[in-house]
């Protein structure tokens, strides 16, 4: 006798957990029905609803919101290539930008007076924090030597 109670004292907390496990779970990871059929599939069906409810509703922490189970393989992975797509043009950009920079290096250095790249207008060479003549004290109050 002991034991039935003892036996129906567990089903009804096995099914006491399992409903509130459903109605508290994440909606984006339960699988196959609604939250409202599966808690009534638990209390009608109630331990084998609570087993059901536990191999087949409840989604794995893993599944990711598109609702992938699986990692998938970068050439697979769409988001992954426009990514690198992205970077591409990226270390294009820098790459062009580094050539302008050593274009006006050169410029520079050998004194050309030629007019500034394209898109370079109005841009000034000289170094805000460099005295205009030696001994004369730059932004830091010390002279320059």
């Amino acid at each position: 006798m002991r034991f039935y109670v003892v036996l129906i004292v567990a089903a009804v907390v096995f099914s006491i957990y399992a409903v509130a496990d459903c109605a508290f779970f994440d909606r984006m990871r339960i699988r196959g029905l609604s939250r409202g059929w599966w808690i009534v599939v638990i209390i009608f069906v109630p331990i084998i609803g609570g087993l059901l409810w536990f191999l087949i509703g409840r989604g794995r922490a893993g599944r990711s919101s598109g609702g992938r189970s699986r990692t998938l393989a970068p050439d697979d992975d769409a988001e992954f290539l426009r990514q690198l797509g992205t970077e591409a043009e990226q270390d294009e950009r820098i790459r062009r930008m580094e050539q302008e920079l050593a274009d006006l290096d050169a410029d520079g250095a050998t004194g050309d007076a030629a007019a500034p790249p394209e898109g370079a207008a109005g841009t000034e060479r000289k170094r805000p924090d460099t005295p205009e003549t030696p001994g004369e004290s730059g932004p830091s109050g010390r002279p320059n030597g």
